[in-house]
């Protein structure tokens, strides 16, 4: 491809259209306020319709981020039950669903490494959950993903509801140290004010692991003025600017010149692109990365997808 190299290191794919659609809707964006005229892509992130948008925009590279929380994957298996069902059939389905959350989180992470077996130009980031499997369950399990081609694992702790420096979680960091996996980890407030997310909370797990690869998604969110003290406080930690990048100029949004000076104050060689894709469209994310103010064209260059290959170790 000519031009720069370009990398999406946030994506997100679904085993159906269906799938997919039901997870766009329910997952309402709200923290930066109202903005017309945001540019929402109407694919649903299936493998056929993320590759497409990958070759739109023109992209060598794309990392699909698996995302597991338990509540949630409970509220979408529970619409797909039939409308007639009565109420103990419906306990016992949701019992069931319960008792095996477990298993079907293990299988959430096969189904991803397995689908992008024969996909050299998607790198998958698997789920990992504090509360799905014991601590060493879950490194023994994320050994297991990173022989299928796993290059680090995805955490959301406003949704997964937990503290990044949760105990439970301490192993998989040693091991994703010792294994040279990134952790890539959802930032922001939450919508019950709990701060599980917002950049500051970070703090003690990267002064606990030094060693270990963080991004940032979302360089904060609505908290987004919290984020530069964090980033000067460990230069180790990176970000993502997808969503964000989005919603420049809505109430809790920074301008377009605000989010340029906040990038170049933390260093341009930290920030990476991300889509958020199937919500956005990579192609269009890129645009807006071009047209960013104050940064020059090698910065942004690096931003596209040089900085992604070498933070993240990707085979571009």
């Amino acid at each position: 491809m000519s031009g720069p190299l370009k990398v999406d290191t946030h994506l997100h794919l679904y085993p159906s259209r269906a799938e997919g659609e039901w997870w766009k809707t329910g997952y309402e964006i709200w923290e930066y306020g109202e903005r017309a005229g945001v540019h929402f892509s109407e694919d649903a992130g299936t493998l056929g319709e993320t590759a497409a948008a990958l070759h739109r925009g023109g992209f060598a590279h794309g990392v699909v981020l698996n995302l597991f929380a338990a509540g949630s994957f409970r509220q979408q298996y529970e619409s797909t039950l039939p409308a007639d069902l009565d109420a103990p059939e419906r306990a016992h389905a949701l019992a069931e669903f319960d008792a095996t959350i477990g298993e079907r989180y293990v299988a959430f992470n096969r189904w991803l490494m397995e689908t992008l077996a024969d996909v050299p130009t998607i790198t998958g980031f698997v789920a990992m959950d504090p509360w799905a499997l014991s601590p060493y369950g879950n490194v023994a399990h994320l050994r297991e993903m990173a022989e299928l081609g796993a290059r680090g694992v995805k955490l959301h702790p406003v949704l997964q509801r937990f503290e990044p420096n949760e105990p439970r979680l301490h192993p998989v960091y040693e091991a994703c140290a010792e294994m040279g996996l990134t952790v890539l980890s959802h930032s922001g407030p939450a919508r019950d004010g709990l701060a599980f997310a917002e950049v500051p909370a970070f703090a003690p797990m990267l002064a606990e692991f030094p060693a270990l690869t963080v991004v940032l998604a979302h360089l904060g969110g609505g908290k987004w003025r919290d984020t530069l003290a964090v980033a000067r406080a460990f230069p180790q930690v990176a970000f993502d600017l997808c969503e964000i990048i989005e919603w420049a100029g809505a109430p809790g949004a920074p301008t377009t010149a605000e989010l340029a000076a906040l990038i170049r104050e933390i260093g341009p060689e930290r920030v990476v692109l991300g889509s958020d894709y199937p919500w956005y469209e990579p192609a269009y994310t890129a645009e807006l990365v071009e047209s960013l103010p104050v940064l020059s064209q090698g910065e942004k260059d690096a931003i596209l997808g040089e900085n992604a290959a070498r933070i993240l170790r990707l085979p571009v």
